[in-house]
């Protein structure tokens, strides 16, 4: 078994940036989420209806999911065709330039809908450009790495969710602290929410500089442009051919169900417990930060467990137990505070759904690299990764739906099972890829 110290500089470097650019990544999209949450009055009608003020939040969110996708598509055959490093650069100076633009946004007094609108607009293509980071980056890291390692820092990399979490949570508790967040005109609602987009905008700066000075180019893509015909059908056609499109379905099922636990999970639940459930904001992004340094050490572990007894069944189990554990846990959460039961209690209840449901991500994501190969490695990665999203980002419809039969705060529930399902099910017919070597085809 390789060591640490038996991963090249660049390897590491690589790992590092992967790892960083995620977490940028992850701290831009749940700028809404965490730090816009408390001041979405400011963009909104104070004459608006709940259900429409919690639809209209959860749509300003699932935008940039849906830029993803976009992004994921047009990186990711151009991380094929001109490398990772030059379509990651790309990337990141686009989603940077997106979240400053956001920090400066009128509100609805002042623009009306347009406000929101401007917002949402953002939000999708920041989105695009998110989706053509990692698109690019995290091939280049995982292409730079020993097989023997891969498991490990595929996790690493993949762990940067709860990392970007935590940061944009210890960014805004203290602003929530300080600032009154009661009513339309107080100093958080009108500007103490600008601070986390502004520290997103200088985070995708230093990561930009980051890359630009120390980061080179994926030698196995090198090696593998090298061969590739100028003539060859460009990577996308590639990708819905013959085995590659057959892989692409199969690990699309696989993260569709994936993404259905994030949307159930994660997504809505800052709302659902303000909102609905009435707790303090600044109590909520503090059980939630908790929660999601337990959730760094789950995609490790998990991560760990996917090198040693393979991706494929770390997977499958992972599904059964989403389906099983993390369905029961999260009613049990919001039952408790329903009855007016112990927060404490109901947000450890809710840590151990988080991490059996979200912590399988440690072994998606190189099981995702390594099912495509070289020429289309950039191309299926994303497209699987990003485009599996779509129908799952609109959980907030699903949810109004399911309202009409169950109360709104369970419907989750619903959501939860189908990932699971759909997780244990693609994991189920896929192949186990710990073993594959990333190496350029016909070498």
């Amino acid at each position: 078994m390789a060591t640490a110290e038996d991963m090249p500089p660049q390897a590491k470097k690589a790992a590092r940036a992967a790892f960083l650019g995620f977490a940028v990544d992850y701290y831009d999209i749940y700028l809404p989420v965490v730090a816009l949450a408390p001041a979405i009055q400011y963009f909104q009608p104070e004459s608006i209806s709940g259900a429409l003020e919690t639809t209209l939040f959860y749509l300003t969110f699932a935008l940039t999911l849906i830029g993803r996708p976009i992004g994921s598509a047009i990186f990711g055959s151009l991380s094929d065709k001109i490398g990772r490093r030059k379509s990651t650069l790309i990337a990141v100076a686009g989603f940077t330039v997106a979240t400053f633009l956001m920090a400066a946004l009128p509100g609805y007094e002042a623009w009306g809908y347009g406000g929101l609108g401007a917002l949402m607009f953002l939000r999708l293509v920041g989105g695009v450009f998110m989706g053509g980071e990692y698109t690019s980056a995290n091939p280049l890291a995982l292409e730079s790495c020993p097989k023997e390692r891969r498991g490990f820092v595929g996790a690493l990399i993949a762990a940067a969710y709860p990392i970007g979490y935590i940061a944009i949570s210890l960014v805004t508790l203290p602003l929530l602290r300080l600032f009154p967040t009661q009513g339309l005109y107080s100093d958080y609602v009108q500007w103490g929410w600008r601070i986390p987009f502004i520290v997103g905008g200088l985070l995708g700066v230093v990561f930009f500089w980051y890359f630009y000075r120390s980061i080179e180019e994926s030698q196995v893509w090198e090696e593998e442009a090298q061969k590739t015909a100028s003539s060859e059908k460009p990577p996308l056609r590639q990708l819905f051919a013959g085995d590659n499109g057959r892989r692409l379905l199969q690990v699309m099922v696989l993260m569709s169900g994936l993404w259905f636990a994030v949307q159930s999970i994660i997504s809505p639940m800052s709302g659902l417990l303000i909102a609905h459930l009435k707790q303090g904001s600044d109590s909520v992004t503090t059980a939630l930060l908790i929660a999601n340094v337990a959730l760094f050490l789950g995609y490790l572990t998990y991560g760990r467990f996917g090198q040693r007894h393979g991706r494929r069944k770390v997977l499958l189990l992972s599904g059964i137990a989403t389906a099983i554990i993390s369905a029961i846990t999260f009613y049990e959460t919001v039952h408790i505070l329903r009855a007016g039961g112990s927060f404490t209690l109901a947000m450890v209840i809710y840590t151990v759904c988080l991490v059996v449901a979200i912590s399988p991500y440690g072994v998606a994501t190189v099981y995702l690299l390594e099912a495509f190969p070289t020429r289309v490695r950039a191309s299926g990665y994303g497209v699987a990764y990003s485009f599996s999203l779509i129908i799952p980002s609109f959980y907030s419809f699903y949810m109004l739906w399911l309202s009409n039969v169950m109360p709104y705060v369970y419907t989750p529930i619903v959501l939860i099972l189908i990932g699971g399902v759909l997780t244990a099910v693609g994991a189920k017919i896929g192949p186990e890829t710990r073993d594959v070597d990333f190496v350029p085809v016909n070498t």
